[in-house]
């Protein structure tokens, strides 16, 4: 594997553990709301998003590859709404969709089929992020603004459970 392509998944691994920290203060946002349902939303995303970042870690020790972790930045967004964390993650979603194709493409430019194939899995992963972050804000927009909608919604995200990633490297 070439330098730049290693380089690249050596820096994923950090914005993915940045992603849960971000998630994480999320949750912790959406808890001072008392809007449980949300925070436990953000919880497992944090989750997902370490499990991210292990899968890379895991990809780069499997070829040989050190790995470096390098500080987690401490997240930076402040909110006036419940629905500024919501746009936040969609930004940040499509924010790391952006940093993935980059590694894909290196990838490709370099013929490097093993890593194509190991980020195809991340590729369906993001469509599904973005995808559902878009959702989040739409149905907030459409219901949120009703306290009985809002609590709906809320109790709906309560039972969002933790899967793992069932990626096999």
């Amino acid at each position: 594997m070439n330098e730049k392509i290693a380089a690249l998944l050596n820096d994923q691994i950090n914005k993915e553990f940045y992603s849960a920290y971000l998630y994480l203060d999320m949750a912790n946002y959406y808890d001072s709301l008392d809007l449980d349902g949300y925070a436990n939303y953000y919880m497992v995303q944090a989750q997902e998003e370490r499990d991210h970042a292990l899968l890379f870690m895991k990809y780069m020790q499997n070829n040989g590859l050190k790995v470096t972790l390098e500080a987690i930045g401490k997240p930076d967004k402040t909110y006036a709404s419940a629905l500024e964390p919501l746009e936040a993650a969609a930004e940040h979603e499509r924010y790391v969709t952006a940093l993935i194709n980059n590694i894909y493409h290196e990838a490709h430019q370099d013929k490097d089929y093993r890593t194509m194939k190991f980020l195809d899995w991340f590729v369906n992963e993001q469509m599904e992020e973005e995808d559902s972050a878009d959702t989040m804000i739409s149905r907030y927009k459409l219901f949120g603004q009703d306290p009985k909608g809002l609590y709906l919604l809320d109790q709906e995200y309560a039972a969002r459970a933790y899967t793992a990633p069932s990626l096999v490297l």
